[in-house]
C-alpha cells in the first residue's frame, strides 16, 4: 500500500506540475518534450522518468530541468536531480482519451513500460466511423482502410492530396486511431511537415542529429501531413528524402498528404517527387451534392441529440448541400451555427431561418468564381489566347479547352445555360449542353482530362 500510495501521489503531483508547465513553456514545447515523460519514482531527491528516446531525455535534461524542479518545489517536494531512462518496449503513438488524444500520449505496454512518440495531436472526432464516404472520396477511403489494417505493405507511400476541407487530415487521423486499436504494439508517428522541420532544426542546433535519425527511422508507420510545407527548404528536404528511403528499405509504411499532386508541388526536389509518385497517389475530389447531403445528414443527427432534438424543416439540408459547395469545413461550420442559433432563440430550423442566419456564407458561396475567371484560368492552363476561347475557331486544340471551360462554368457558377452561352461569344444554350456532356464523357474515359479538370477546380477555389 505504501509503494502504491507513493506512486499515486507522485502521479498526482506530476499532473499538477504538467498543468503549470504548459503555461510557462508553451503548448508546443509541452506536447513535444514534456508530455512523453512518464514518472517512475522519487527516491532520496532523485526523480526518475521513462522516456521513449534518448534524444528526448537529453533535450529535457538540457532545457527544462530547472522549470520542472521549481514546480515540484512549489508543491513542497524537494527534487535534487532528474534521471531519464529509455523504455525498452514501445506502445502505440496514440492513446485514447476523452475528447481526443495526442500522438505523444502513452498507452500501457504489456510489460508495464509507458512509452510514446512525440507526434502531433490526434483529434478524437476524426475516425473512420465519422467519415462520410461518397464517390469523390471512395478510393482515398478504401486506400486508407487498407493501410490501417497494417497487413503487407502493398503501396508505399500512400499519398493523399486535395484542396482544403476535403478530408485528407480526417483520413490521416483515422488511420492512426485504427492502427492504435488494431496493433497497439506498432510505433506510429503522425506529425505535420512543419513539425518535422522544426524538430530537425532543433536537432541540428543541439548537435543531436543522430538521435533525430534514430527517432524517425525506428517507427513502423510514419505519417506526414501537408508535405508541401518543406518545398524550397533544402536541408529539410534532404533529411526527409533519406528518412523516406530508410523506412521504405525496412518495409515500413509511409502516409503523406498535400494540397496537390507530387508533380505539382513547386520547389519540391525532383528526387522526392519521384519517390512520392512510386506508391499510390490518390486525389480527394471536390464534394458532390450527394456527399455534401450525406455529411449534413450525419452531422444533423449528432446535433439533434446535442441540442435537444431540434426540428429541421424539410428541404433545409438539401438547400445547404446545393448552395454551400466550397468545402466540408465551411459546410459543417454553417450547420453548427444554424443549430446553435436555433437552440438559443428556441425556433425550428426552417429555410427562412437558414437564409437569415447564414446570409454571409451564402453570399460568399455565390460570388466565389466568375465565368471570366474560369475562361482566363483555362486559357492559361492550355496556353491559348482568351480571344480564341470565346471566338469562332473550332480546331481541337481550342474547342476542347472551350468545352472544359463551359463545363466548369456550369459546375462552379449559378449562371443559366443561356447566360453561359452569351459569355462564350453568343453561343446557343444547346451548344453549352453538348460541350458539358462531351466533357463528362471524356472525364470518365481520359485520365489526363480528369486531372486537368480537378487541377483547374483547385486553382479556381483558391
Amino acid at each position: 500500500m505504501a509503494k502504491n500510495g507513493r506512486d499515486a501521489t507522485l502521479q498526482e503531483r506530476w499532473t499538477e506540475v504538467c498543468k503549470a508547465l504548459q503555461e510557462t513553456i508553451g503548448r508546443n514545447n509541452f506536447v513535444t518534450w514534456i508530455e512523453p515523460l512518464q514518472p517512475r519514482g522519487l527516491t532520496d531527491g532523485v526523480l526518475r522518468f521513462a522516456v521513449p528516446t534518448r534524444f528526448i531525455g537529453d533535450w529535457v535534461s538540457r532545457n527544462f530541468v530547472p522549470q520542472i524542479r521549481a514546480e515540484f518545489e512549489r508543491l513542497g517536494i524537494d527534487v535534487a536531480r532528474l534521471e531519464f531512462q529509455v523504455a525498452r518496449k514501445s506502445a502505440s503513438a496514440a492513446a485514447a482519451a476523452s475528447g481526443g488524444a495526442s500522438a505523444s500520449s502513452s498507452a500501457e505496454s504489456p510489460n508495464g513500460d509507458d512509452t510514446a512518440l512525440p507526434g502531433a495531436a490526434l483529434d478524437g472526432r476524426f475516425t473512420f466511423d465519422s467519415f462520410v464516404v461518397g464517390k469523390p472520396n471512395e478510393l482515398a477511403h478504401a486506400a486508407a482502410r487498407r493501410v490501417a489494417e497494417a497487413g503487407a505493405v502493398t503501396f508505399n507511400p500512400l499519398f493523399l492530396y486535395g484542396g482544403v476541407g476535403l478530408g485528407k487530415t480526417h483520413l490521416m487521423h483515422a488511420i492512426a486511431w485504427e492502427l492504435n486499436a488494431r496493433h497497439p504494439d506498432k510505433r506510429v508517428l503522425y506529425l505535420s511537415a512543419e513539425q518535422f522541420m522544426y524538430r530537425f532544426i532543433q536537432a541540428l542546433r543541439e548537435k543531436q542529429i543522430m538521435d533525430f535519425k534514430e527517432l524517425f527511422r525506428s517507427v513502423d508507420v510514419l505519417m506526414v501531413d501537408d508535405v508541401q510545407f518543406i518545398a524550397g527548404k533544402d536541408s529539410t528536404q534532404d533529411e526527409f528524402f533519406h528518412t523516406f528511403n530508410a523506412l521504405v528499405d525496412q518495409q515500413k509504411q509511409i502516409v503523406i498528404s498535400a494540397d496537390r499532386a507530387p508533380g505539382e508541388i513547386k520547389d519540391l526536389e525532383e528526387r522526392i517527387k519521384s519517390r512520392l509518385q512510386c506508391g499510390l497517389v490518390v486525389d480527394l475530389h471536390p464534394t458532390d451534392y450527394e456527399l455534401r447531403l450525406g455529411i449534413l445528414q450525419q452531422k444533423a443527427e449528432h446535433y439533434r441529440a446535442q441540442y435537444g432534438d431540434l426540428k429541421v424543416a424539410e428541404g433545409v439540408l438539401e438547400f445547404l448541400a446545393h448552395r454551400i459547395t466550397t468545402n466540408v469545413r465551411v459546410l459543417e461550420g454553417a450547420l453548427t451555427r444554424l443549430f446553435a442559433f436555433a437552440s438559443l432563440v428556441g425556433r425550428e430550423i426552417t429555410l427562412d431561418l437558414a437564409q437569415d442566419c447564414l446570409a454571409d456564407i451564402l453570399r460568399a458561396s455565390e460570388s466565389r468564381v466568375t465565368i471570366e475567371e474560369i475562361q482566363r484560368k483555362v486559357s492559361e492552363h492550355y496556353n491559348i489566347r482568351l480571344s480564341d476561347m470565346i471566338g469562332p475557331k473550332r480546331v481541337r486544340t481550342i474547342a476542347r479547352p472551350r468545352q472544359i471551360a463551359m463545363f466548369l462554368a456550369k459546375e462552379l457558377t449559378t449562371r443559366s445555360l443561356p447566360e453561359i452561352g452569351r459569355r462564350f461569344g453568343g453561343r446557343d444554350h444547346t451548344t453549352i449542353i453538348h460541350g458539358v456532356r462531351r466533357v463528362e464523357e471524356l472525364r470518365t474515359a481520359d485520365s489526363q482530362i480528369a486531372e486537368d479538370i480537378e487541377l483547374l477546380r483547385r486553382l479556381l477555389s483558391n
